[in-house]
């Protein structure tokens, strides 16, 4: 599904191209947290790979937090880069939330910033959140059918168990559900979860989600992600598989639809500028 999303991508990126703009997608990185690093080189090589151009700007651990202002100073005001991201976490002492609303809601590639946010809960037109959008779009080209369905989605995260709440029940394909959020302070979860037609892991806690809190048959997506080190390790356990009707993989699962849907929003981004200046 991502090699679909990133296939459209790809063409759209020629046509700008060809009309003399080429799209750029920009990075903050704040901190040496190696996880994070890894995912901003996955991205500026995914970038690559479709025609993009990519900037990074490096704001290490130890330098003023006024640093992280200037590098969202620079990439509002730089028409090169047309959607950025701030990658999180951000080391201690920096405010990612402050940064977030200094950027320019416009070349907000993430979806987070809170006019975007406002006008996902508005069901108006705008950057959705990369991981949700992912989750939605996997559900249209796996052909599962989601209207009226009863979502369990563990985790109230403003990345991803929010939005994504909010993305699944406007009226659109792969969406329309009925949907319910809770979290570890729930009584009684895994009874919840074993009333739902699909459960969506989104808490960032290793295998979570074992078998007896999934209902046979039901639809299983691992949202969430931790480290161990190197390990990559997922909020489902591996054993769900053999209840789940259909379940989203430990590897290659939704990171890179996340990463595709990053790129997605950066190439719309373009297209609203360059439409600006013709």
């Amino acid at each position: 599904m991502a090699e679909a999303v990133l296939d459209d991508v790809r063409t759209r990126v020629d046509a700008l191209r060809a009309a003399g703009t080429t799209p750029g997608l920009g990075t903050i990185l704040v901190g040496d947290d190696g996880a994070s690093a890894g995912y901003v080189r996955k991205k500026h090589e995914t970038c690559e790979s479709v025609g993009m151009v990519s900037y990074h700007i490096q704001v290490e651990a130890d330098d003023p937090v006024e640093a992280l202002d200037e590098a969202v100073a620079a990439f509002n005001g730089d028409p090169a880069v047309h959607a950025y991201i701030i990658q999180h976490p951000v080391a201690d002492g920096f405010d990612f939330n402050s940064a977030l609303s200094a950027m320019d809601p416009a070349k907000d590639a993430d979806g987070l910033h809170p006019t975007n946010l406002g006008k996902l809960v508005l069901q108006e037109e705008g950057p959705v959140p990369c991981t949700p959008a992912g989750i939605q779009a996997l559900f249209v080209h796996y052909d599962i059918d989601v209207s009226g369905k009863h979502v369990v989605v563990i985790g109230r995260g403003p990345t991803l168990g929010r939005p994504l709440s909010l993305l699944l029940t406007t009226k659109a394909p792969g969406a329309n559900a009925a949907v319910t959020v809770v979290h570890s302070a729930v009584p009684d979860l895994a009874g919840l979860t074993r009333e739902a037609d699909i459960v969506v892991a989104a808490l960032g806690v290793p295998s979570f989600v074992q078998p007896d809190m999934v209902k046979p048959g039901a639809v299983v997506v691992s949202g969430g992600i931790s480290w161990e080190g190197r390990k990559l390790l997922a909020d489902v356990d591996e054993s769900v598989g053999e209840v789940a009707s259909w379940i989203t993989p430990r590897l290659g699962g939704v990171g890179p639809t996340t990463v595709a849907m990053l790129l997605r929003n950066t190439v719309e981004a373009a297209e609203r500028a360059d439409a600006k200046v013709d």
